[in-house]
C-alpha cells in the first residue's frame, strides 16, 4: 500500500498594522512598506464626544463622554478584526495634538481586542527613508499632548455649548458661538467699524514729464518752499503749477544707495496661506487642502510621490539632512550662489517646534520637472513652496537705488529707479516676485544738468480707511495676537462664513448683519471671555499642559465657576432681541393685503407677509429713497436673470430706470444729498463715493456702468 503524501501548510507572513488618518496616504505608505505591512486609515477621529449633548462630567473633573463617531462603528470593527491578525500595530496618525488624540483613542479601542503590540510612531514627511525610519523607531503616545487636545475640547464644548443656547434663547434659534471663532468675529466687526466712521479726505499729487534728449521719465513733487507741499485742492495744484511752469529745470541731486535684500524663511502654516492669499489669490481653505493633497501623495510616473513636508507647523526648523540635499542642488545647479555656510533661522518664541517648516520633500523635483503631473493650482502652490525654501539656502540679492531731485523755482521733483546688482536668491524667484526685484532705469544724468519739462500732471486721491480683513491679513493678525494655531487658522474662518456672520466681498472678509448682531451680545455680555488675550492666554496654557507644567482638568476648573455663573446671570436679566427681530412694517402685502413683517434670515433682514403660512410673500428691504426726482421709490436688491449677480434698482421699475452696481450704505453726500455707496478697486482699495452722476463728491457710476446692469438684468 502506498504511503500517504503529506504537504506542510507555508506559514503566513507576520502581518504588521499601520493606521494613519487619510486614505491617500495610507495608499502612498503601504507601497513604500510592501509586503508584511497592512495599512488603513482611520479617516480622522473615530471616537469623539457627541454632538447632541454636552457630555462632560463637570462634577467629576470634567471628564469627557467619548462615543464612536456616528457612522465609524464599520471602520471600527474592521480595524479591530485586522489588529487581532497581526503581530505588531502602528498608530501613524498625524504628529499634532490631534493626531496623538487619535493615536490615544485607537489605543483604548484596540487593545482588548489583540494580543499585538501597540507603538506610536511620527513622522514629518511621506517619503520611503522618513516612513521606513519611524517604522524602526517606534514610540509610545505622548500623554501630555493628549491631555492638551482633551482640555482644547473640553474647554470648547463648555463654551459652545454654553453660549449656543443664549443665543437661541435671546436672538433666534439655531445659532452657534465658538470660543476662538468669536474672537476672530470681534476682530473683524471692530475692523468694519473703523471702515464705516472713517471720513475721506481730499488731497492732491503732481507728477511732471521730464525729457533728456530722446529719453523721458515721470517725477514727482516732493517739496515746495522748502517744505513738503499740502495739496488739498485742485487750486493748491494749480497755483504751484503756474509759478513754476516758466521755471528752469535743473538736475540738484543724485544720490545712490545699495540695500542687502535676504532671502526669507521656508514657509509656516500662516506664512504659506498669507503668501498664497497674496500671490495666488487663494483662500486659506483652498490653500490647506491642496497643500493636504502634495502631502499626502501625487502619482509621479510609476511612483506616488508626497511632495511636501506636514502642512500644519508654525517652525522654520529644517533638518540636516534637507539643508545638505538643498545645498548639494544648489552646487549643482546655483554655484556662485551658495553661501559658505548653510543658513539656520531663528524660530519664534511662541513656535511649538514640533514639525520643520514646510519644504519640497525631494529638492531634485522642480516644479517645471513634475508641471505635467499637476493640477494648476497643485502646480503654482508647489512652486511657491519650492521656492521659498530653495531660495532660503541661497546668497543675499545687492539692489542699487539711484534718487535724482530736480529743481523747478521753488518746487522740487523727484524720482527713484532700482535695478538688481547681485541676483542672489532671486535666480529661483518666479511666482513669489515682489516689487524689490523689479529692476526700473532712468537716464545718465549729472548734478547741474538742465532738463526739459513736457507736462504737468495733477491728480485727484482722498486719503484711504483702514483695510477690511483678507484670508491673509487675518490669519497674519490671529498669528500675531497667539489666537488659534497654525491646525486652526483655516478652519476659523470657514466656520465664520459657512454660519453666514461673515462674507466675503473683493477677497475682503465683512460682517453680516447677524454676525454683527451676535458679535454686539457676546462681547457685550462676555468681555472677559471674548476678547484676544483671554485667548492667546488660553493656547499658552494649552502649551504647557502639553509640556506636562501644569494640570489639564485644573484649567478647565478654574475657568469653568466664573463662566458658568455669567452665563447663568445673562440668561436671565439680558432682555431678548427675538421681538425686535420681527417687527410689523408700514408696508403692505400686496399679495394678501396682510402686514409686512421685518425678519432677520440667515442672509440678513427681508420682509415677510405676515399672513404665512398661508402667504409665502417675501421682498427686499428697501435700503435707500430712489434719489430720482418725483419718483418716490425705493432702492432694493435685485439679482440678474442669468448669473443671479447682485444690483440695486428701484422699485417702480420700469416707470424709473434707476440702476447701480454698488450697494446703497448709511450715510448721504454732503454736497448733494444723494445716497452713498461703497466702491472698490486695486488703486484706491475700499471708498465711498456718491451715486449722483453729476455730483463731483468722489466719483459715481457710470451711465456706461449703468447699462451693462440693465443688460444683466434683462437677460
Amino acid at each position: 500500500m502506498a504511503e500517504k503524501k503529506t504537504t506542510k501548510k507555508k506559514a503566513k507572513t507576520p502581518q504588521t498594522l499601520v493606521i494613519v488618518e487619510s486614505p491617500t496616504k495610507a495608499h502612498t505608505i503601504e507601497k513604500y512598506l510592501g509586503p508584511g505591512y497592512v495599512v488603513r486609515a482611520s479617516v480622522g477621529h473615530l471616537i469623539d464626544l457627541p454632538k447632541s449633548r454636552m457630555a462632560i462630567d463637570i462634577e467629576n473633573g470634567f471628564q469627557p463622554e467619548y462615543i464612536t463617531v456616528r457612522g465609524k462603528a464599520k471602520l471600527l470593527k474592521e480595524l479591530q478584526k485586522e489588529a487581532k491578525k497581526s503581530e505588531a500595530v502602528l498608530l501613524a496618525s498625524d504628529n499634532d495634538r490631534e493626531g496623538e488624540a487619535i493615536a490615544w483613542h485607537l489605543n483604548n479601542a484596540l487593545k482588548d481586542k489583540t494580543d499585538a503590540k501597540i507603538s506610536r510612531i511620527v513622522f514629518n514627511e511621506i517619503t520611503p527613508v522618513a516612513i521606513t525610519e519611524a517604522v524602526k523607531h517606534p514610540g509610545e503616545i505622548v500623554e501630555a499632548k493628549v491631555n492638551a487636545q482633551k482640555a482644547r475640547r473640553v474647554l470648547d464644548r463648555l463654551v459652545g455649548y454654553n453660549l449656543s443656547p443664549l443665543l437661541w434663547v435671546k436672538v433666534k434659534n439655531g445659532l452657534s458661538a465658538g470660543r476662538v471663532q468669536s474672537v476672530a468675529l470681534r476682530l473683524i466687526c471692530e475692523r468694519e467699524k473703523e471702515v464705516e466712521d472713517f471720513l475721506p479726505e481730499e488731497y492732491w499729487s503732481l507728477d511732471a514729464d521730464f525729457t533728456k534728449g530722446k529719453s523721458s521719465f515721470t517725477a514727482q513733487l516732493v517739496k515746495y518752499l522748502g517744505e513738503a507741499p499740502e495739496l488739498k485742492s485742485e487750486k493748491a495744484v494749480q497755483e504751484i503749477m503756474e509759478k513754476i511752469k516758466n521755471s528752469p529745470c535743473t538736475v540738484s541731486s543724485i544720490k545712490k544707495t545699495e540695500k542687502t535684500v535676504r532671502p526669507k524663511p521656508p514657509f509656516t502654516t500662516s506664512k504659506l496661506q498669507q503668501a498664497a492669499a497674496n500671490r495666488l489669490g487663494f483662500t486659506s481653505r483652498k490653500t490647506m487642502q491642496i497643500a493636504q493633497q502634495l502631502y499626502e501623495g501625487i502619482q509621479i510616473g510609476q511612483s506616488h510621490v508626497g511632495l511636501i513636508t506636514y502642512m500644519r507647523t508654525d517652525s522654520v526648523r529644517i533638518s540636516e539632512t534637507a539643508l545638505a540635499d538643498v545645498r548639494d542642488f544648489l552646487q549643482k545647479n546655483y554655484p556662485d550662489e551658495l553661501p559658505a555656510e548653510a543658513i539656520h533661522y531663528a524660530v519664534g518664541k511662541s513656535a511649538q517646534d514640533a514639525h520643520e517648516g514646510i519644504r519640497p520633500t525631494y529638492v531634485t523635483y522642480t516644479p517645471e520637472s513634475i508641471k505635467e503631473y499637476l493640477s494648476h493650482d497643485q502646480f503654482r502652490l508647489y512652486s511657491i513652496i519650492w521656492e521659498r525654501f530653495v531660495s532660503s539656502q541661497m546668497n543675499n540679492a545687492k539692489m542699487v537705488t539711484t534718487s535724482v531731485e530736480i529743481t523747478a523755482g521753488d518746487a522740487v521733483f523727484r524720482v527713484a529707479a532700482s535695478k538688481i546688482a547681485e541676483k542672489g536668491f532671486y535666480q529661483v524667484i518666479k511666482l513669489l516676485s515682489s516689487k524689490e526685484d523689479k529692476s526700473t532705469s532712468l537716464p545718465s544724468m549729472k548734478e547741474g544738468e538742465e532738463l526739459k519739462v513736457n507736462n504737468f500732471h495733477p491728480e485727484q486721491h482722498f486719503t484711504q480707511g483702514p483695510a477690511r480683513y483678507t484670508d491673509a491679513s487675518i490669519v497674519r493678525m490671529l498669528e500675531e495676537k497667539g489666537i488659534g494655531r497654525p491646525s486652526t487658522y483655516a478652519t476659523i474662518i470657514s466656520v465664520l462664513l459657512d454660519r453666514y456672520y461673515v462674507t466675503r466681498s473683493n477677497k475682503q472678509l465683512v460682517p453680516t448683519q447677524l454676525g454683527r448682531m451676535i458679535n454686539k451680545i457676546l462681547v457685550e455680555s462676555f468681555p472677559a471671555v471674548i476678547n484676544e488675550e483671554f485667548t492667546a492666554q488660553v493656547e499658552n496654557e494649552l502649551d504647557q499642559i502639553e509640556e506636562d507644567k501644569l494640570v489639564w482638568n485644573d484649567i478647565i476648573g478654574d475657568f469653568y465657576t466664573g463662566f458658568k455663573k455669567r452665563v447663568d446671570e445673562v440668561m436671565e436679566n439680558q432682555e431678548s432681541i427675538k421681538g425686535f427681530l420681527d417687527e410689523e412694517t408700514d408696508k403692505v402685502c400686496e399679495l394678501c393685503g396682510k402686514p409686512m413683517v421685518k425678519k432677520l434670515g440667515r442672509f440678513g433682514f427681508f420682509l415677510a407677509c405676515s399672513g404665512f403660512p398661508e402667504c409665502h410673500n417675501t421682498k427686499s428691504i428697501p435700503l435707500a429713497k430712489c434719489p430720482c426726482k418725483d419718483c418716490g421709490g425705493e432702492i432694493v436688491e435685485r439679482k440678474t436673470k442669468g448669473r443671479g449677480k447682485s444690483f440695486y434698482g428701484c422699485t417702480n421699475y420700469p416707470t424709473c430706470t434707476f440702476i447701480s452696481h454698488f450697494k446703497p450704505i448709511d450715510q448721504y453726500c454732503p454736497k448733494c444729498g444723494w445716497f452713498m455707496v461703497e466702491k472698490f478697486d486695486k488703486k484706491n482699495g475700499s471708498y465711498k463715493a456718491c451715486i449722483n452722476p453729476d455730483c463731483d463728491y468722489l466719483h459715481s457710476t457710470t451711465e456706461e456702468e449703468a447699462q451693462d446692469v440693465r443688460a444683466e438684468s434683462d437677460e
